[in-house]
């Protein structure tokens, strides 16, 4: 019964003060749809900034490295052993960038359960030939079907089709950078020179885009054969193994323990990309922060809100206590009035974050770096509701239990006396 008579109180406390209290619930309104739509743009612009290389970028990628060699002739002598030797002008070592035995590397590595997948790879440099000008390119030799399936190639791909690479002979995807530096369209020859001086007639037969210029312009994407055919190697030379696994965070460990089984230069993606990473949990770090003092600011309107009533309300309160409501029960009527605008400004808050989401969606993005982006990121990850709603209850919670707490302890005897 008792809760009956508490409900209806609160009702008529609110009613009393419908304009503060509509304020107090629009302010947690504004503050979660701000929350919900700030995080859900935030995480979408991370996600596609750090999609534009983090897609392209194997987990583990195996490679020969040219350094300078971990042990120096000197060392080897009976002479100088313990002794600290001090070797300037350290040259590299002249080791060849191809991996010895990569295609039952590859096997292995296919046969691993924590492997997603893998690609090998082979990177040509080259120059576009410009009439007389050269310009420096890099050519990626890559399998087209396991680039799509496993590092998103498709997806940057704006003219043409990969899986022509495998059909049309002597055929290239130019980065887009350098098409129109070459002015090249689809269909249209161009010649590139190795590095050993030979030529080599390309078909054009798709546009690559990145999103990052510079890379852009130099480079471009070829089938194995057609890379090795430059290269003047023969079927079996491969420079990269590019490694998708199943657990990203795995990598670093996998890396180490891949480099020391097989004997070869190993990189995991947190190592190759630690500056976008940073970046991404920087800017997380300021959205959470900026939509937190939205809600804690709203808060801190309904504790002022409620302060008031309390004040306002002292005779009420002093009635009910003498009628036999117990300070419990008063802490309950004041809970009970703050939860009530959470609920109801956290539910409309909610809704219009996520139609606020949509609008900052349905905006036309246009980039000519990144053509495939047409509209703004917007991440509707269920986690953005969760916390906003979970935080708004909690707010407005405490906002109303310390003013609930003050109420309880109001002494009816003191305030009628008063009066």
């Amino acid at each position: 019964m008792k809760v009956k008579h508490i409900t209806e109180i609160s009702g008529a406390l609110m009613r009393a003060r419908w304009k503060q209290t509509f304020v107090a619930a629009v302010g947690v309104t504004f503050s979660i749809a701000l929350f919900i739509s700030l995080l859900g743009f935030m995480e979408g612009l991370n996600q596609l900034l750090d999609g534009i290389v983090l897609n392209r970028t194997p987990h583990v990628r195996l490679y020969n490295d040219i350094l300078p060699s971990k042990i120096q002739p000197i060392e080897l002598s009976e002479d100088f052993k313990g002794h600290y030797n001090f070797i300037s002008s350290v040259k590299p070592t002249n080791s060849r960038k191809e991996i010895y035995n990569a295609p039952q590397i590859i096997n292995k590595l296919s046969m691993d359960n924590r492997v997603l997948g893998v690609a090998p790879k082979v990177t040509a440099q080259v120059f576009y030939n410009l009439g007389n000008i050269d310009l420096n390119g890099i050519i990626n030799g890559i399998d087209p079907a396991k680039e799509a399936a496993y590092f998103s190639f498709n997806d940057y791909v704006f003219a043409g089709n990969s899986l022509d690479l495998n059909h049309v002979n002597n055929s290239i995807i130019l980065g887009q950078g350098a098409a129109n530096t070459m002015r090249a369209k689809v269909g249209d020859i161009v010649t590139v020179t190795s590095t050993e001086g030979e030529q080599f007639s390309l078909k054009v037969i798709g546009f690559f885009q990145s999103g990052i210029s510079e890379i852009d312009k130099v480079q471009s994407f070829a089938s194995l054969s057609t890379t090795q055919k430059i290269l003047g190697e023969n079927n079996n030379y491969i420079s990269d193994i590019q490694v998708k696994l199943k657990d990203l965070n795995r990598a670093p460990a996998i890396a180490k323990e891949y480099e020391h089984f097989f004997k070869i230069d190993a990189e995991d993606i947190q190592t190759a990309n630690a500056q976008f990473e940073t970046g991404s949990g920087v800017r997380s770090i300021i959205s959470y922060a900026v939509g937190v003092t939205l809600l804690i600011v709203s808060g801190f309107g309904i504790y002022n809100i409620l302060n008031m009533l309390i004040y306002e309300k002292m005779d009420t309160i002093a009635i009910l206590k003498a009628t036999g409501f117990a300070g419990n029960d008063v802490k309950k009527i004041f809970i009970s009035i703050s939860l009530s605008i959470g609920v109801v400004g956290g539910f409309v808050g909610v809704l219009f974050g996520f139609l606020l989401s949509l609008t900052i969606d349905a905006i036309p993005f246009d980039s000519p770096t990144m053509p495939m982006v047409t509209t703004y990121p917007i991440d509707y990850g269920i986690q953005y509701y969760s916390i906003a709603a979970v935080f708004a209850l909690v707010t407005t919670f405490f906002a109303g239990w310390f003013p609930a707490k003050k109420a309880s302890k109001v002494d009816p005897v003191v305030i009628i006396r008063g009066k």
